[in-house]
């Protein structure tokens, strides 16, 4: 009997248990007929309820009608056994109130929207009659007319391209001399994590062009991150100014405000600030070149340092309500959340590193473009002729080699002798033939001079010494001479050294003077000495040190000195030669002036660049090693 009594019970509670179960699910299925499935998933994943919603137990499940329901996700108590049918109720009248809701809602949108339809019907003949309107008031007459008629005449008449954009080089393969830069840029750009770059050199040597066809060569590559469709946007840096007003900003973008500029006319009216975008945006993921950054102004590049650091562009202004329900979504993204900015820098400078922001300079990755030597000019030159399709005689390529030491002068120089020989017979029909004696018309008429002022000789000389200098990137020689007669009066002797030669450069002499009685017992007081600086330049540094003791040392001891060496080093009062700097364009100045043998400090072997063809380098960690080099017997 009681067998029978806890059966009928246990039935009566699974029947209860599985109504319960339909209940609840009846329910959900009413609040995804309220909210819509991703509504509802939406919800619940705010409110905390998702995995109550996907439990076995009812109570759970309860509990995640009423977060959801009430919006509450602090909602925790699980309803008691004896409580189910109450909570269901009560979820259940409130489903029926927010349906009951949602159908006066509907109804309520569907009239409003009956109603905008009605008046949008309104609005759309007004502004037909307007146009209509309007087009029979056109402003046009005669002279409106003609001007326009002169705008298509002038569109279809244009000039020939400049000569030197078409010899501007189209590939890398046509940018001479600059293979280490070229293979460093390309390497730093063609990795998963491309670094922003500095390009230094001197101007003509092919900075921008390599910058250009970089993106062109490793845009689509695996390696890199750059897509097909990868920018690259240009600007020069001396265009580009701070505006202390943030009126504009062409560069990081700006705000237009509706009083003190205008934004667009519907934004104005309603006073909404409009954000301008800049090139940083545009060059959001590809590159952004900036030609000549060292003319760029100093705190907009502190404010281009800052999108670089944030990848991102933030605009403020003060006309910014984000309250404003009037205001576009996409305005409301850009005030709140700022505009990607995320792109490689590539930056170009004819400047010193030590001229760039040492900020800029942490930041970047740095590559130097050498100048280029006169074999390298004379290559540019024979490509020149073959893009213009003329003929150049013999000796052409070197004369304009002598004059110019980059390309872009050499081809100036090219395109005039060839206007010159075009002109003289402009009706001859066999190649052009551009010869010396045009090149040499060009030059005079462009007052250009040789660059080169002091080169290598073959005749050992007495009290004449070549040291090396850098002006800008252009190593070249320094020519010392000396000459020494005993003094009048023993110990009452002279030196005289240039005025302008530098304080650290007369500093040297002094330094000679007590390395050469240390060495030769001989004081320079019992001699009057006159040491030159051929061309009278300022020896910035006290690189010519050791040069200048060697010219002293042949002027006193009349010693020949070799015209095919040169010399590079501060020289200290005990005689040893300690580094210098800017030792690869001294090196590349002296092979370009003809020198066969070059003396460098010691400390500084690990700073001379690859092939270096033709130029035999020298260590020296004392003076004394300098002698048997530098002089004859």
């Amino acid at each position: 009997m009681q067998y029978e009594i806890r059966k009928r019970r246990k039935k009566g509670q699974h029947q209860k248990t599985s109504q319960i179960h339909w209940k609840i699910e009846s329910l959900y299925k009413s609040l995804d007929e309220l909210y819509g499935t991703q509504g509802l998933i939406l919800r619940a994943s705010r409110l905390d309820a998702i995995d109550l919603m996907s439990s076995q137990n009812p109570h759970d499940r309860i509990l995640a009608l009423k977060r959801i329901l009430w919006e509450d996700p602090t909602f925790s108590e699980a309803t008691a056994d004896e409580d189910l049918g109450d909570a269901l109720m009560e979820i259940e009248d409130r489903i029926v109130e927010k349906l009951a809701r949602k159908a006066v809602e509907e109804d309520l949108q569907q009239r409003i929207q009956d109603k905008m339809n009605e008046k949008y019907n309104d609005y759309l003949r007004d502004i037909q009659a307007q146009v209509l309107k309007e087009q029979n008031s056109s402003r046009e007459n005669a002279q409106t007319l003609k001007k326009y008629g002169q705008l298509e005449i002038m569109e279809h008449t244009s000039l020939n391209r400049s000569a030197l954009e078409i010899l501007r080089p189209s590939s890398l393969d046509e940018i001479v001399g600059q293979e280490k830069a070229i293979r460093s840029l390309v390497s730093k750009l063609n990795t998963p994590y491309p670094q922003h770059i500095l390009l230094y050199g001197p101007p003509g040597v092919g900075k921008t062009t390599c910058a250009r066809l970089a993106l062109e060569i490793i845009r689509g590559r695996q390696q890199n991150p750059f897509g097909e469709n990868a920018p690259f946007v240009e600007v020069d840096g001396t265009t580009l100014r701070w505006d202390p007003r943030e009126s504009t900003n062409p560069l990081l973008g700006s705000v237009h405000d509706p009083i003190y500029q205008g934004a667009r006319r519907e934004l104005a009216e309603d006073g909404i600030p409009e954000p301008k975008l800049g090139l940083v945006s545009e060059a959001h993921g590809g590159i952004l070149f900036i030609d000549e950054i060292g003319e760029m102004d100093q705190l907009l590049q502190n404010k281009l340092l800052k999108v670089m650091e944030d990848k991102r562009v933030y605009f403020e202004s003060s006309y910014y309500d984000p309250h404003d329900e009037r205001i576009p979504r996409y305005i409301k993204r850009i005030f709140e959340d700022g505009v990607p900015a995320d792109f490689v820098l590539i930056a170009a400078t004819t400047r010193s590193k030590e001229e760039i922001s040492p900020a800029f300079r942490s930041r970047c990755m740095e590559i130097f473009f050498e100048p280029l030597n006169a074999e390298q000019i004379e290559t540019i030159v024979e490509m020149s002729a073959r893009k213009l399709q003329i003929e150049i005689e013999p000796g052409v390529a070197q004369a304009i080699g002598n004059y110019t030491n980059d390309g872009r002068g050499a081809n100036k120089v090219l395109v005039d002798a060839y206007a010159l020989a075009l002109n003289e017979e402009p009706n001859k029909n066999h190649p052009l033939v551009v010869t010396c004696n045009h090149i040499y018309q060009a030059i005079q008429s462009s007052r250009l001079t040789q660059p080169v002022y002091a080169r290598a000789g073959h005749k050992p000389e007495i009290g004449r010494v070549f040291g090396l200098g850098v002006y800008g990137y252009q190593g070249g020689l320094i020519e010392l001479e000396a000459v020494a007669f005993p003094a009048e009066t023993a110990g009452q002797g002279t030196i005289r050294f240039n005025d302008a030669a530098g304080s650290m450069a007369r500093d040297s002499v002094f330094n000679a003077a007590s390395v050469l009685r240390q060495a030769t017992g001989k004081n320079l007081k019992d001699y009057d000495l006159h040491i030159n600086v051929v061309g009278g330049g300022k020896v910035d540094g006290p690189s010519a040190g050791v040069a200048i003791y060697l010219a002293i040392l042949s002027a006193i001891e009349q010693k020949l000195a070799c015209q095919d060496v040169a010399v590079s080093g501060e020289l200290s009062i005990r005689g040893q030669v300690k580094a210098v700097g800017g030792l690869s364009e001294k090196l590349h100045g002296a092979r370009q002036a003809g020198i066969r043998k070059v003396l460098i400090p010691a400390e500084n072997i690990g700073d001379v660049p690859l092939q270096m063809d033709g130029l035999e380098i020298i260590p020296i960690k004392d003076i004394q090693d300098a002698i048997t080099h530098v002089f004859i017997g």
